[in-house]
């Protein structure tokens, strides 16, 4: 059994494990100019797929890690919330339309307003504070309850974990090993097809691809420090098995609603004792500070503010829609894009679609406000 002062220890790892992942998160998409949406608005406006390679490249080295680390016994996947056996598909779609159009108004998701503040975006700062408040009251206050009783309750029980490998080995009958080097081969053949020849536009430069693979490692790293670093087997309180600075009580990686939510609630409640800092947390200071490095650096540092008060409503509102929804689709970009994806959920596969989609609504609805 791992002895109290040890658990201490391995706690204060997780979290600069966090730190130190935000940090170089931060650097690689500040560098890289590494935004969903704007890689969304690059293919329809322009028809410029370059960020959109950009992107998948981080889903690719994220997925094909993070497997690797569920195939040798690195990480359990059977403990992370994306893989639950209950599928929530209407929060999915519903919360991951809301979050799309909410990051087209606010000028990008979280994880990106987050880069903007360490560039020197006030804008950006008011997005991460009401962005949070709304998160906060769809996790515990008003629009929680509005969440609970109304989209929550439409869910389908699967056979098995959501996992695609798993449902595939419930349906078809195939063992998880055969399951999942399948879904591995489908699911990276169309991306890497994607990303090579189906996409209009640009190729990667070498810094891009750098950056994409480094930004996929970051959240196969972010699995790996909470979900096998941060585990002990026998609690030394409970005796129970356990994951330590994390704030779902499981592994977790790389996310921006609700750690957004947890940053306010730390900062505000600091001297209660139920209060710490997690890995989340750790992440979202880390993501800041690496941004700003990487913009002192290269001299792109620059404070701005709201142009207008028409710029200052959308992005209010953008924020809200995006605490909002990402909290009721359970994730975000980077939470469904990235972590979730990586770990091959169904949710994620939804909720990002669902997100995309959302994201173009938004965009079209922009324009048709600057045409007015």
């Amino acid at each position: 059994m791992v002895e109290p002062e040890q658990v201490k220890v391995l706690q204060a790892w997780v979290v600069f494990g966090g730190l130190l992942i935000g940090l170089v998160f931060g650097m690689a998409c500040q560098v890289s100019r590494y935004c969903t949406i704007g890689a969304i608005s690059d293919l329809q406006l322009m028809g410029n797929g370059q960020r959109m390679r950009l992107w998948l490249l981080s889903v690719v080295v994220a997925v094909f890690l993070v497997q690797i680390f569920v195939q040798f016994s690195l990480i359990n996947d059977e403990d992370s919330f994306y893989t639950s056996s209950r599928l929530l598909w209407l929060s999915n779609v519903v919360g991951g339309l809301v979050f799309g159009v909410g990051m087209a108004l606010a000028s990008g998701c979280g994880s990106r307003n987050l880069i903007r503040i360490g560039e020197g975006s006030l804008k950006a700062l008011v997005v991460f504070l009401v962005m949070g408040i709304a998160a906060f009251a769809t996790l515990r206050g008003l629009t929680a309850v509005w969440r609970s009783q109304t989209v929550d309750r439409i869910y389908i029980d699967l056979p098995s974990r959501q996992d695609l490998p798993s449902l595939l080995e419930a349906l078809s009958g195939l063992n998880s090993e055969q399951g999942r080097g399948l879904v591995l081969v489908a699911f990276l053949g169309l991306v890497f097809w994607a990303l090579l020849k189906g996409l209009p536009g640009r190729r990667l430069t070498a810094g891009q691809w750098l950056a994409g693979a480094v930004i996929g490692l970051c959240v196969a790293a972010g699995w790996l420090v909470t979900g096998w670093l941060g585990f002990i087997v026998e609690h030394p309180e409970t005796l129970e098995e356990a994951y330590l600075a994390t704030n779902t009580r499981g592994p977790e990686s790389l996310t921006f609603v609700a750690p957004l939510s947890y940053s306010l609630e730390l900062f505000l409640y600091y001297s209660d004792t139920s209060q710490f800092l997690s890995f989340a947390v750790a992440t979202v200071i880390g993501t800041v500070a690496g941004a700003a490095a990487a913009a002192l650096r290269s001299g792109s540092f620059r404070w701005q503010g709201f142009a207008s008060t028409q710029d200052l409503a959308l992005h209010l509102l953008g924020a809200a829609l995006m605490g909002i929804g990402g909290v009721v689709a359970m994730g975000c970009t980077i939470g469904h894009g990235l972590s979730g994806l990586s770990m091959l959920a169904l949710s994620s596969v939804i909720a990002i679609v669902s997100i995309g989609v959302g994201g173009v609504l938004g965009l079209n609805l922009l324009q048709k406000l600057s045409l007015n």
